[in-house]
C-alpha cells in the first residue's frame, strides 16, 4: 500500500515574526530546527529565534509607567485656583519639579502623561494663542555679527515676604552661537539699559558688530515703520559709536525681526512659578540659575549647546573699548574691604557676605534700591538698603556661625534666627 506524503510547501520565513510558524513542527518532531543558522540568516541572536517561535510579538504600544501618580498632589496644589504661583507652559512646571521636588523623569513622557490628567491638561489650554497663520522665515547671521536686544518688561512678581513688584528682565543674545546674558533690574532707565549692555560686552568679551532692538524708548526717539526709518535716541547712537557697533531698530510691530531673543524670553515666564516663594535676592540667584542653565543645554532651533559655540563665535567679537571710554556708561562701583566679621561698611552700615570673602576686596553697585555685592565679575549677594547698623542674611550668618564651631550643626539654624532677632532688637532702628 502507497501512502501519499504531505509536503510542506506554504511556509515562509522572511522575518522573526513568521518564526511562530515553526512551534507546531517542532513540538510534534517534524522538523529538526536549527535555531543557530536561523538566526545567521535572519541576522538577529539566536535567543531572539527561541524567543519568537515561542510565540512571542512585540508590542506596538510602550507600556511605561505613569509618572505623575507619585507626584499628583503637589501638582495639584501647584495648579489650583488658590495658589498664586503661575505655570505658563507644561515645561516650566517639569523644570520646577525637577529644581525642587526630586521629579527625575525626561520632558516628553512627562507631557505625555500629564495629557491623561484633564484637570491638568486644561490648565494649560486656557487662553492659548493661535499661531497657526504666522508666517516667519529663518535667518542666520555669521560669528561675531550680531546681538539680540529685548527686555521681559514690568513681570508682576509676588516676593516671599507679600511684597508685589514690577520686575523687569534684560536680555541681550548672540545671534550666532544663542549664548545670552541676563539681568534684572527694577526700572529700565537709560543708565541702566548702558550698564547692562557694559557688563554683557564684558562677560562676551567683546563687542558685535551690530544690535537688533525694537523701539524702545529708551533707544528710539521715533520708532522704526514700514514707512519711516524712524531716529535713533542721540545718547544711545553715542554710546554705539563709542563701543563700535550699528543700531538695528526692527520695524515697530515685527516681533519676528528679532525671534532668536524673543523665543528665549519665554523661558522667564519661568520666575512667575516662583510667586510668593522668594526674596528679592533669591529672585536675582533665579535668573541667574536660569541663565547659567540655558546657556547649557541644547537650543531648540539649532541643536547646538550656545556656551561651547561662544567660545568660538567670542573670537570673532570686536575689542572693548578703552576703560576711559566704559567708566561714563557704567553705574558707579565702589570697592571695599570685607572685615573678620564677614561684612562691609557702606554709609555707616554693615552688610553680610559669605565667610569665605574675608579679608577680599569684593566690589558694590547701588542701584534700584538695593547694593548687589560682586568679587571680580561674579555676583556674590544683593541687600537693600537699609539705615539699620548691621544687616544680616541669615545663611550669611550661619556659615559664619558654622565657620566659627560656636554652635554645634544641627542647632546652627535656630541659634543663628535667635541671635539675629537679639542682634534686631539693638541694632535695628530707623
Amino acid at each position: 500500500m502507497i501512502l501519499n506524503n504531505r509536503i510542506i510547501t506554504n511556509i515562509k520565513i522572511e522575518s522573526v515574526n513568521d518564526l511562530y510558524k515553526l512551534k507546531p513542527f517542532l513540538e510534534d518532531g517534524t522538523l529538526k530546527i536549527n535555531k543557530s543558522q536561523i538566526a545567521r540568516e535572519l541576522d538577529v541572536d539566536r535567543r531572539t529565534v527561541h524567543k519568537y517561535i515561542n510565540g512571542y510579538t512585540k508590542p506596538e504600544t510602550r507600556n511605561c509607567n505613569d509618572c505623575i501618580t507619585p507626584f499628583y498632589d503637589i501638582i495639584a496644589e501647584l495648579l489650583s485656583d488658590r495658589n498664586q504661583q503661575v505655570f505658563y507652559y507644561r515645561k516650566v512646571l517639569w523644570q520646577y519639579l525637577v529644581d525642587n521636588h526630586g521629579f527625575t523623569g525626561v520632558y516628553c513622557n512627562f507631557c505625555h502623561c500629564l495629557r491623561k490628567y484633564p484637570e491638568f491638561d486644561s490648565y494649560f489650554r486656557k487662553g492659548r494663542p493661535s499661531n497657526t497663520n504666522k508666517v516667519t522665515i529663518r535667518y542666520e547671521t555669521p560669528m561675531g555679527k550680531q546681538a539680540q536686544l529685548d527686555w521681559k518688561e514690568s513681570i508682576p512678581f509676588t516676593l516671599s515676604s507679600g511684597e508685589t513688584l514690577d520686575i523687569n528682565v534684560f536680555v541681550l543674545l548672540l545671534s550666532y552661537s544663542r549664548f545670552r546674558v541676563y539681568r534684572v533690574s527694577l526700572s529700565k532707565t537709560q543708565d541702566i539699559l548702558f550698564s547692562f549692555l557694559d557688563d554683557a560686552f564684558e562677560t562676551f568679551d567683546g563687542v558685535p558688530d551690530e544690535i537688533v532692538t525694537d523701539n524702545m524708548k529708551t533707544v528710539m526717539d521715533e520708532a522704526r515703520t514700514e514707512y519711516a526709518a524712524g531716529k535713533i535716541n542721540n545718547k544711545f547712537q553715542q554710546f554705539a559709536d563709542d563701543y563700535g557697533f550699528k543700531v538695528k531698530p526692527c520695524i515697530a510691530g515685527h516681533p519676528h525681526t528679532k525671534a532668536k531673543v524673543e523665543a528665549p524670553m519665554k523661558i522667564l515666564d519661568e520666575i512667575r512659578a516662583y510667586n510668593g516663594k522668594l526674596n528679592y535676592r533669591e529672585l536675582i540667584e533665579l535668573v541667574t540659575r536660569i541663565n547659567n542653565r540655558v546657556n547649557a543645554q541644547v537650543n531648540q532651533g539649532t541643536g547646538r549647546i550656545p556656551f561651547m559655540y561662544f567660545n568660538k563665535e567670542k573670537t570673532f567679537l570686536n575689542s572693548l573699548p578703552a576703560d576711559s571710554i566704559r567708566k561714563s556708561y557704567q553705574i558707579t562701583t565702589n570697592t571695599v574691604k570685607v572685615n573678620h566679621s564677614s561684612m562691609f561698611y557702606y554709609k555707616g552700615c554693615q552688610y553680610s557676605v559669605p565667610p569665605e570673602y574675608v579679608g577680599k576686596i569684593v566690589s558694590l553697585q547701588v542701584y534700584d534700591g538695593y547694593i548687589h555685592v560682586y568679587y571680580n565679575t561674579e555676583f556674590i549677594t544683593i541687600h537693600q538698603l537699609s539705615l539699620k547698623k548691621l544687616n544680616y542674611i541669615s545663611e550669611h550668618y550661619a556659615a559664619i556661625a558654622r565657620k566659627s564651631h560656636i554652635f554645634k550643626d544641627e542647632h546652627i539654624m535656630d541659634r543663628a534666627k535667635e541671635n539675629l532677632e537679639i542682634i534686631g532688637k539693638v541694632y535695628d532702628y530707623e
